[in-house]
């Protein structure tokens, strides 16, 4: 099985890119200025910590909301091994397997060719699998899919010694204060407890445990909870499924936060 938790040395990770999709970009956590925070720039913070005080710790995040598998690769791809950072997270093809009528099989062999184009140019690939979707509305329908994606990713890292950022085992997401109100994207909670994983994953030591217990709540009443369903197919679901029928994607005329490798 791919180890995910070695304890590399901490010295050897001065610089980080992040390649993928909206989850990389943090969309459901925004910051004070409106830009998206979201776990991969909490995570460089993390990485940024264990470096002494004197040494400049770089971070890239060239992710873009929407962005389909091969579109990561056309376009991110090139520019992470342009940057040649010692860390690069590859997160992608979660947006594929979500289509109808894709093949998880066939996206899986597209994205092990990209990590063996990542693996053979950058210092360390940290893949990500995908997230038990068990309680997601809609998603739930696809948690074969996703399975069997997350399954592949897992053998492709055994196969090119990548650690794994293992968002399935991660419990503390099921928790629907883990999700922003979309309930496709993570809320600021969900995205800091995924950076602690990601940095446990590299034998790093953490200021909380990611899979700590959320505080009790009261019992919903199902007026309540059918209230809320109500609202977020509304403002959400048939907005994303107009999307999908016009051909049009939430990261049109977007464009990556951090393109290059810069101090935090």
């Amino acid at each position: 099985m791919a180890d995910d938790s070695r304890t590399p040395d901490k010295n050897a990770f001065g610089s980080y890119a992040a390649i993928g999709d909206s989850f990389t970009e943090g969309v459901g956590d925004p910051g004070p200025d409106g830009t998206y925070v979201g776990w991969a720039d909490r995570f460089a913070v993390l990485l940024a910590d264990q470096l002494p005080e004197n040494d400049a710790f770089r971070y890239a995040n060239l992710a873009v909301r929407g962005r389909l598998l091969d579109q990561i690769v056309a376009e991110q791809v090139p520019r992470a091994k342009e940057l040649a950072p010692d860390l690069v997270t590859f997160c992608a093809g979660g947006n594929d397997i979500i289509r109808p009528g894709t093949d998880p099989d066939d996206v899986a062999e597209r994205f092990e060719r990209a990590v063996a184009d990542l693996t053979s140019a950058v210092g360390t690939v940290m893949v990500t699998t995908g997230f038990d979707t068990r309680d997601v509305p809609v998603l739930k329908h696809l948690r074969g899919k996703i399975a069997t994606y997350t399954a592949h990713v897992r053998a492709i890292a055994d196969r090119y010694d990548c650690p794994v950022l293992d968002l399935w085992s991660l419990r503390s997401v099921q928790d629907r204060r883990a999700w922003d109100d979309d309930r496709l994207h993570l809320s600021a909670e969900g995205h800091t407890r995924v950076a602690l994983r990601a940095a446990q994953v590299l034998g790093l030591p953490v200021p909380a445990d990611p899979d700590q217990a959320w505080p009790p709540q009261p019992p919903r009443g199902t007026l309540e909870v059918r209230k809320d369903d109500i609202h977020w197919a509304k403002e959400y679901l048939v907005p994303w499924i107009g999307r999908r029928l016009r051909g049009e994607s939430s990261g049109d005329h977007v464009e990556a936060k951090r393109p290059d490798l810069m101090p935090l």
